[in-house]
């Protein structure tokens, strides 16, 4: 049995630790699984991904933390899961964690009542963060685990059989989750987001068990989290950095350091990849990734160092945005957007833009990531850019955690959106007027992308497979094929882009010249009344990114 684990009629603090451990644990190896489970074939399938990246930011709080009362450890849960969180499931899944924090608020241990009400205050919480609650996803999933587990627990079931029956009815729940949602059914998945929380649950309930989601590694695993005093590790360096370059291919440095230590993390795209690794020689490592391209934002922490300092720590160490230091504010406004390619990047900080979050399909920046930048922006306001439906959520968490900015979001959801609405920003101008003004300009423009299936799929009366290559409107699939001109030409027409007066092509890094000038061309045959603007955006993963307005 772990230590500090039993089936008792209480949890405490220490426990508490554990459960989170092992959650993020069971997450770690199961992630790739959830992504699988996106509704759209399309190469951004990130659920699992940002899940775990969230409550692994999540568990690294806890391990910073000296309290050893469940309260104590549920905040910094909550705070480090708030910093952390990715995409529209890891903001869900880091309120359902704030709400639990305001369950136990106060308590050293909770017992099988107050742990079951705490369920239901978090699920309370997600509901109330989420603009318009959807069934059929994670949020139906917690809340029927948390339904089921309040009454076991009035039935005077331990945590760990409340628990259990809570994660046996959130199966349930899950299983019915496609005749909810009908993108569900007919994609022929379950939800992504309520697949994740279930294998989080389960690596709770793991722990209670005395049992381990990961047995080989778990040692290392408790010595990160801070839960165990430990003498020595086989790989004793945590290492985490960005590789940023071009032609970076994540696949194969995941395939070469496999063997190079433990705890591995390889996410990113064709410029930007993140490394997290366990290893005996930090320096072996950065030199491998040196071949890549530049280093960028390294960290490399001596786990028995930190575990040694931390069984003798009196009082918890200041958070990460306790650390940060804001300089004054020098003019009106400021803006941050995230985007995705150097090309666009480029096009947003002509326009004006102060500070670029890099980040988009398969990387979404965190809620962290997003603070950091807006604190960077000497200005009184700052509008943030998130260019992606699935970064919307983040980015307003933004607004909870920068008190000393007042902060904007403006909520584009794609780059041609975040264009449109930076051409309607006025440095000089009113921050309510900015406001109207900007979000006036997301009206203007319909948005298109064409990027390629990564499974076999039916949608509607297309069937694709994988490979194909894909057109979207407004993130709804309207062509498929073989061919790239034509996909390109059909998704344009859905467009209905000779009704319009300009149409904007960014093409993605694996586009020939001569291809784009094809495309070109043909509208230009079709109408020379429409003005056609190309710009080299260099984004990964999607061959072109359209706006007509």
């Amino acid at each position: 049995m772990i230590p500090g684990t039993d089936s008792g009629n209480s949890i405490n603090g220490q426990q508490w630790k554990h459960m989170v451990a092992g959650g993020a644990r069971a997450l770690e190896q199961r992630k790739q699984e959830v992504d699988a489970l996106n509704v759209f074939p399309v190469p951004d399938g990130d659920t699992g991904t940002n899940m775990f990246l969230t409550i692994q930011s999540a568990a690294r709080d806890a391990e910073q933390t000296a309290g050893d009362s469940v309260s104590e450890v549920a905040a910094a849960v909550s705070m480090g899961s708030l910093m952390g969180a990715r995409g529209n499931s890891g903001v869900i899944l880091s309120q359902l964690l704030r709400g639990i924090a305001k369950g136990v608020e106060g308590l050293k241990t909770v017992t099988s009542g107050e742990l079951a009400q705490a369920l239901q205050t978090g699920v309370d919480t997600a509901y109330k963060a989420v603009m318009r609650p959807v069934e059929g996803t994670i949020l139906t999933v917690s809340k029927e685990t948390a339904r089921a587990a309040l009454a076991k627990a009035k039935q005077g079931g331990t945590p760990l059989e409340t628990l259990t029956e809570g994660y046996r009815k959130g199966q349930e729940a899950l299983a019915k989750t496609p005749e909810l949602l009908p993108a569900l059914k007919q994609a022929g998945v379950v939800d992504a987001g309520g697949q994740g929380f279930l294998i989080i649950l389960g690596g709770w309930i793991a722990v209670l068990e005395g049992k381990d989601p990961q047995p080989e590694s778990f040692a290392a695993a408790a010595a990160v989290q801070g839960i165990v005093r430990v003498e020595n590790l086989e790989f004793p360096y945590c290492t985490e950095f960005l590789v940023k370059g071009s032609d970076i291919n994540p696949k194969q440095i995941r395939q070469d350091l496999m063997d190079r230590g433990d705890s591995l993390l390889v996410v990113g795209t064709l410029e930007v990849v993140k490394i997290h690794i366990h290893v005996k020689n930090p320096g072996q490592i950065l030199d491998y990734a040196l071949n890549w391209g530049a280093l960028h934002e390294v960290e490399i922490h001596n786990m028995l160092a930190q575990n040694e300092a931390m069984a003798h720590a009196e009082k918890e160490p200041p958070s990460a945005a306790e650390r940060v230091t804001t300089p004054e504010p020098d003019k009106e406004n400021g803006v941050v957007a995230v985007t995705l390619g150097d090309g666009i990047t480029e096009i947003f900080k002509s326009l004006g833009m102060d500070e670029v979050v890099f980040g988009g399909q398969t990387m979404n920046p965190s809620t962290e990531d997003m603070a950091e930048a807006v604190r960077k922006v000497k200005a009184k306001n700052v509008f943030i850019l998130p260019n992606n439906s699935n970064i919307m959520l983040a980015a307003r968490q933004v607004q909870e955690v920068v008190k000393e900015r007042e902060v904007r979001v403006i909520p584009s959801k794609s780059i041609p959106q975040g264009i449109a609405a930076l051409i309607n920003f006025d440095p000089e101008g009113e921050a309510e007027n900015n406001l109207m003004a900007m979000e006036n300009g997301l009206a203007a423009v319909k948005s298109g992308e064409v990027t390629y299936a990564v499974r076999d799929s039916q949608w509607d009366s297309l069937e694709i497979k994988a490979g194909d290559v894909l057109g979207l409107v407004e993130d709804t699939i309207v062509a498929t094929g073989t061919s790239l001109m034509a996909v390109a030409q059909a998704t344009l027409e859905k467009m209905e882009w000779r009704m319009r007066d300009l149409v904007t092509i960014f093409y993605g890094q694996e586009v020939e010249p001569q291809e784009v000038q094809r495309l070109q061309d043909w509208l230009r045959r079709e109408s020379s009344a429409v003005e056609v603007e190309v710009h080299s955006g260099g984004q990964p993963l999607y061959y072109y990114i359209f706006g007509v307005e």
